[in-house]
């Protein structure tokens, strides 16, 4: 068998070269360069500046407004239908609220019965204490009782679950830690003043919050005090003889009934101002209360 000759083979070997594609060129994209503003015309401002982008924001951070300081958070911005659904009040809390609530009021009507009986505070005969309704009968459909006895006897009956729901109260928020955000605190006094501001249309803005704001903390701060002088010159009144240094604390029975008297006209101002406020400012958060779950402007945690 011959082989073929060298030339050939070479030929063969050499590899058959490859088709050269033409170039084809992409037409060339429009510039994408913003155009340069007219300095005559008028430039939109910016009236919200929004964090930078790929940072994520604090849990107090805000939107801040064109001139207006810290501005709205992201909450009040949002349309209520597209706020966040979150859980506000532990099933405690409300309980041992809207208990309260109730017990008060019959605290209140049960006690007036029973100031009718001597409705003055002083010595008999005088010199009594200053009181806008010395010697006035209160309507009966304001009072508990009927008379004395039973007026008393609905009073011991309501002050113990009275005093049972708030000692639950307090346990629970010092178990939780929950007092920290109702403690008014000495740095909260600027705040309050801010706040008040607003509430009078002296400022536009609603100063920025968590889940209580400044006047709120005051507010609850100072009724749980209250609730602690009601129960203890309940008790001064109540024992006199057996607590008889708790009475001598409070300037004596009389004294102790005169400052268990006014701390209930303190309750009536504030339940007063307290659902105004709500009903006005928050009505989502009444619906927390009964509920639990709020979807509303401000924080539901600090």
């Amino acid at each position: 068998m011959t082989e073929p000759p060298e030339e050939t083979q070479a030929a063969a070997a050499e590899p058959a070269p490859e088709p050269v594609a033409e170039a084809v060129t992409a037409p060339a994209e429009p510039s994408r360069e913003a155009p340069h503003p007219d300095p005559s015309s008028p430039q939109p401002s910016s009236p919200i500046a929004l964090p930078p982008i790929g940072r994520r924001g604090s849990k107090a951070e805000t939107l801040q407004g064109e001139g207006f300081g810290r501005g709205p958070s992201v909450a009040e911005l949002a349309p209520a239908s597209r706020r966040p659904l979150v859980k506000r009040h532990h099933g405690l809390v409300r309980l041992t609220h809207w208990a309260n609530a109730l017990l008060l009021v019959g605290m209140i009507g049960s006690g007036l019965q029973i100031y009718m009986a001597f409705p003055h505070f002083g010595p008999r005969g005088g010199p009594y204490f200053p009181n806008p309704w010395d010697g006035k009968p209160f309507p009966l459909s304001m009072r508990l009782g009927g008379w004395l006895a039973s007026g008393l006897n609905w009073h011991f009956a309501l002050a113990w679950p009275f005093v049972l729901t708030g000692l639950l109260y307090l346990g629970y928020l010092a178990f939780t830690g929950e007092w920290r955000s109702l403690l008014f605190r000495l740095r909260d006094i600027p705040r309050a003043w801010q706040m008040q501001l607003y509430y009078l249309r002296l400022r536009k803005e609603h100063p920025p919050q968590g889940k209580h704001n400044a006047l709120q903390k005051l507010a609850y701060t100072s009724i749980l005090l209250l609730g602690i002088l009601s129960v203890l010159t309940g008790f001064a009144v109540y024992k006199p003889t057996e607590l008889s240094w708790l009475t001598a604390l409070f300037g004596g029975y009389q004294l102790a009934r005169y400052w268990h008297f006014w701390a209930v006209w303190i309750f009536v101002a504030f339940t007063l101002v307290h659902v105004t406020l709500v009903l006005v400012v928050d009505p989502a958060s009444l619906r927390a209360m009964i509920t639990g779950w709020y979807r509303g402007r401000f924080p539901s945690h600090d």
